[in-house]
């Protein structure tokens, strides 16, 4: 598999030129690059830091957003992952949709929201992300926060996903710069499975996010990694047969699934 992750740069977004334009835009980037997969940042439509009102406005309009990225799918062969609010069941939820050609689109409501900015818009999700099939992987969603959680990634692994994919939104900071560089690696190693993150960059009024996107291997090593400054393209080709080692070396999870719980594994003799 080919994923192209796009890091989007703040202020473009609230200067007012990204919206889905910029996205179908880049998409088509992609396309035209072989790529199987996009994955772009949380709420890239209307921008993290866009505003109750205008979160609040685009997602009463998420079916059409979703009409119109699902459509773009189909055009280009490619599949569009990206965060965006939508109104499920009468609530306004922090989402992270996969849109595929030919099929229903996929969405996770986040669980974990960051902030009193997240917690006075959303409601919190309560579900975990279904796994759907792209170019031969089994993919599950989560979003921002949730990854910073060993449990969500864990039980996605278990339940067979080889790539998580993360819309972000990590604001910028000495822990930050922890989390995308050493966590999000750590949950790809401790799981082995692909995992990518795509967060902002610069500021948009009210947030200065991180950077630092990346596409982390099953065993712990960066397939392309994005600066703190400025927008970013990153290609990684995703081929777990090329993992098969690091993962018999260190498969926590079969070891999760043949010990009993709450024992320990006894000594080698």
């Amino acid at each position: 598999m080919r994923l192209t992750l796009f890091q989007l740069d703040a202020a473009e977004a609230a200067g007012g030129g990204q919206g889905l334009a910029g996205i179908e835009r880049r998409v088509r980037v992609a396309a035209d690059g072989g790529a199987d997969l996009v994955l772009l940042p949380e709420l890239a439509i209307p921008g993290y830091g866009a505003g109750a009102e205008a979160i609040r406005t685009q997602g009463e309009r998420a079916r059409e957003t979703l009409a119109y990225l699902r459509a773009l799918s189909d055009e280009t062969g490619t599949s569009v992952a990206l965060g965006m609010p939508m109104m499920l069941g009468g609530r306004l939820h922090n989402t992270a949709v996969l849109c595929r050609p030919a099929e229903e689109p996929v969405v996770y409501a986040k669980r974990f929201l960051y902030g009193d900015y997240e917690r006075d818009l959303f409601r919190v999700g309560t579900q975990a992300s279904p796994l759907v099939m792209v170019a031969g992987l089994r993919i599950g969603l989560l979003v921002c926060f949730d990854v910073e959680f060993p449990e969500t990634v864990r039980a996605l692994a278990l339940a067979g996903a080889d790539l998580v994919l993360i819309p972000t939104a990590l604001p910028a900071g000495e822990g930050a710069r922890f989390i995308a560089r050493s966590l999000v690696p750590t949950r790809a190693f401790e799981n082995g499975i692909f995992v990518a993150y795509a967060d902002w960059s610069g500021a948009d009024g009210r947030f200065v996010y991180q950077g630092m996107s990346i596409v982390a291997a099953p065993d712990g090593r960066a397939l392309a990694c994005a600066g703190t400054d400025g927008a970013a393209m990153l290609i990684a080709d995703l081929d777990p047969a090329h993992f098969d080692a690091a993962r018999a070396a260190n498969d926590y999870l079969r070891e999760l699934r043949t010990t009993p719980s709450g024992s320990a594994r006894p000594p080698e003799r």
